[in-house]
This record gives structure tokens, sequence and C-alpha cells, in this order.
């Protein structure tokens, strides 16, 4: 009996080890993934936790007290609630054009040859290979021999010029895979070109379109080096926050900072249900 008993013994740990390893092996990716993922967010952890601090003096760095009081009144410090709206305006303005324009370009680099198509590839990749100091001090090379007075227009083109590379590249990801066969079943039903790309090309590159919009606009709200080469007097968030940190450091930046964040992350989430169930409702009809 004794026997039998130390024979089975060892089976039985061979077997749990074995089990073991074999969970380990299944799941070690996804535990090293959210170990990466838990690391970067930990920054903004710290942030958004702070925001909520009450300092004892002028730097927002030992925490302290809890309160509500730096959200409820965010724009208390001075020149926060301009510098925020002007990130928002040329933001939103900036992304909308260079959205429209690099699915355009897209378009063009995808779909058609010409002449020049090449170099057109070249100038689209540049602003992504090139640094941002070197990108921003060219612009201000030319907005200055162009004599153009710094300020809210020559940051909004400063952030068309790089925010388009980003769109033309994720819009032309999707047109890579993109079905033919349904614009063309649908001018053999009688649609003419406009109703085709209004109705059936647009509603497919929405997705992407959105995704692209939504990068561009995280880039353009959140850039330094080349609006702060090509500001001028206009201050952004990006150029307030430099400007302040210098003597301070209000909680009320890590509230906006924050605000962002999980604004642009809700967004993200809306943007993957949303393909999710456009991709879902296609299934279903086919």
């Amino acid at each position: 009996m004794t026997t039998v008993a130390e024979a089975v013994a060892p089976r039985a740990q061979a077997g749990v080890a074995t089990r073991v390893w074999r969970f380990v092996k299944r799941h070690a990716l996804t535990v090293y993934a959210l170990l990466a993922v838990g690391y970067l967010m930990l920054p903004i952890a710290v942030v958004i936790l702070f925001s909520f601090n009450h300092p004892t003096g002028r730097f927002n760095y030992v925490w302290n007290t809890f309160t509500f009081d730096n959200w409820i009144h965010w724009n208390s410090i001075l020149g926060i609630q301009s510098a925020v709206e002007t990130s928002l305006e040329v933001a939103t303005l900036a992304t909308l054009v260079a959205t429209a324009l690099g699915t355009l370009i897209a378009l063009a680099l995808v779909r058609h040859h010409f002449v020049g198509r090449g170099a057109t590839n070249l100038l689209v990749f540049l602003p992504l290979s090139t640094p941002e100091i070197v990108l921003g001090a060219s612009l201000l090379t030319l907005f200055l021999n162009a004599n153009v007075p710094f300020g809210f227009w020559t940051i909004f083109i400063a952030h068309v010029m790089f925010i388009v590379s980003f769109v033309v590249i994720t819009v032309k990801a999707r047109l890579i895979g993109f079905d033919r066969h349904l614009e063309e079943a649908a001018m053999d039903l009688g649609a003419n070109e406009v109703t085709t790309f209004r109705k059936i090309t647009l509603p497919l590159l929405a997705p992407a379109m959105l995704a692209a919009a939504l990068l561009g606009f995280a880039l353009s709200i959140d850039d330094f080096v080349i609006t702060y080469l090509n500001a001028g007097p206009t201050q952004t968030f990006p150029i307030f926050v430099w400007g302040i940190a210098r003597v301070a450091v209000p909680p009320q930046v890590n509230v906006v900072a924050s605000a962002i964040f999980l604004v642009a992350i809700a967004i993200g989430l809306g943007n993957v249900f949303w393909q999710y169930r456009s991709a879902k409702r296609t299934r279903g009809v086919a």
C-alpha cells in the first residue's frame, strides 16, 4: 500500500507541475503585456492622483491632503483657461483640415498613377522622420522670410503640416484592403461617382478617418517644440505649462492634463466600440 502511494505521489506532483507550466506558457505574453501597460500608465496615474492634491507650497510634488477644489476651480490660475481654449481651437481646426487633405492624398496615392507619385509618397513621410526641432526651425525660417505674423494661424499651418502625414498613413492602410467591388456594384446599380463616394466609400473609410483624426488631435494638443518656435505671443497649453513650471506647478495643470487624457480615452474606446458594432452589423447583413 505504501509503495503504491509513493508511486502515485510523484506522478500527481508531475501532473500539477505540467499544468502550471502550461498555464504559464499560455498566459505569459498576456501577463507581460499587462505589466508593460501598467508601467506605462503609472506616471499618468500619478498625474491624475495629484490633481486631487492640495499642496502646501507652489509646487505640486508632495502629497498633502485630498480635495475636489482643483477640479471645481480648474481655471483659477491666470492664463490657463485661454491657453486651453487656444489649444482646443488649434487642434480642432488643424485636425479637420488635415483629415480632409490627408484622406484625399491617400485616395490619390492608392488609386491613381501620376507623374510625381513616388516623390509625393516621399514628401508625405518626411515629417514623420524629421526631428521636431528641424521641422519647427524650418517653418520658422519660412514664416520669417515670407513676413508672416506669428500667432494662431502660424501654429495652425504648422500643425496641419505634420498631422497630414499621420492621416495619410492611417487612411492608406485602410484603402489597401478596400474592396473595390462594392463601389463597382453601386455604380452598376445606377449610382454616380458622388453618390458612390458618399454612400459606399466614405462610410467604409469613416473608422480609419476617425482614428486618424483622433491621433492628429492628440498630437496637435500635445505638441510643444514646433508650436513654441512658431507661436509668437500666442500661448497654447503646453507652452503655458513650460512657462509656469519655472516658478510654480499648480495642481490645476494636473487637472487639465487628466481631463484631456480621460476624454481622449473615452473617445478612443467609443471609436473601438463603434467599429466593433459596425463590423458585427456588416457580418449580420452578409
